[in-house]
């Protein structure tokens, strides 16, 4: 038994960065998609749908940070704590970055038609994205209890 609750320790020690890379991933290739969309329909502000379809790549940074703020020795005494902070974050980090890339492509949807409400149509990935720092907050505080 022990040695499970250790490999959970090692899951959660590296979990937030596999997990927000996963989603960084798919918010980044749905983003992407629309953008390629974008580009053949308009005649300018391509910099703007490639750009915007790269914010949800900020997850994996975030999931680095937390992944070296748990880095420690994995024993029997602190693995379910970097089992339990390392994949609820990563698992929020995953979920924000997808849903991040829903937002982003319907940002640059809806602003191919109608260019001048951009701004605007990029808040609710803005939205998304501070719930991903809360995330990204709470890991790094909470990390800091974790016996070494």
């Amino acid at each position: 038994m022990d040695n499970l609750i250790i490999a959970l320790g090692w899951a959660g020690l590296y979990g937030p960065m596999a997990l927000g890379a996963i989603g960084s991933i798919i918010g980044c290739a749905l983003a992407g998609q629309a953008a390629c969309g974008a580009l053949l329909e308009t005649e300018t502000g391509h910099g703007r749908y490639v750009g915007i379809a790269a914010m949800p790549s900020s997850q994996t940074i975030y999931g680095i940070v937390v992944m070296f703020s748990l880095n420690r020795e994995v024993n029997i005494d602190n693995a379910p704590g970097l089992f339990a902070v390392g994949i609820l974050a990563g698992m929020a980090l995953l979920f924000s970055a997808v849903r991040q890339g829903q937002c982003c492509a319907s940002a640059i949807n809806v602003s191919k038609i109608k260019p001048e409400i951009f701004g605007m149509s990029v808040a609710p990935a803005a939205i998304v994205e501070g719930f991903a720092v809360f995330a990204f907050i709470f890991a790094l505080v909470i990390s800091a209890g974790i016996p070494a």
